[in-house]
């Protein structure tokens, strides 16, 4: 005997494609950056977004920003992890470092160009800590969602 629930419920379950996946992955950080920016924008005396449209465009620019630093980070790392020796070794973990440090000022430099005074990040050193702050508690809190999410496989 079939339940009400039952009644909207497809009739097969079609698993998702790689783009499907993709999307969700990319539209949960950035919906978690969002929630982040404004809480920040919210509590903090440090960042200012002045509206919500401008957060949700700031959130998308950071996500952005972030994977685009990642992606140039494992790509210098890649190189240097192709050559032997210990000055290889040094190298590709200061210019990884380089990079993660570097790619404040531009996403800084970006958001500043994209929407001028609309987003700010004030305090120590030009804003550049409070952004560091920013971003690190969003990949904090996009790893925990990530990781509750698994465990409820």
């Amino acid at each position: 005997m079939a339940t009400q629930i039952d009644d909207f419920l497809p009739l097969s379950a079609v698993p998702p494609s790689n783009n499907q996946r993709l999307f969700v992955r990319y539209f949960t950080a950035i919906l978690i950056d969002l929630v982040v920016l404004n809480l920040f924008a919210e509590y903090s005396e440090n960042v200012f977004v002045e509206s919500f449209t401008i957060s949700l465009l700031a959130a998308i620019l950071l996500q952005i920003l972030l994977k685009l630093t990642i992606v140039v980070e494992h790509w210098v790392a890649e190189f240097f992890n192709a050559r032997s020796g210990a000055f290889m070794r040094f190298l590709r973990f200061f210019c990884a470092w380089l990079v993660m440090f570097g790619s404040k000022f531009a996403i800084l430099e970006a958001l500043a160009f994209a929407f001028g005074d609309k987003v700010r990040f004030e305090g120590a050193f030009h804003g550049i800590v409070a952004l560091v702050i920013v971003v690190v508690t969003m990949l904090i809190a996009e790893e925990a969602i990530v990781r509750f999410y698994r465990k409820l496989n």
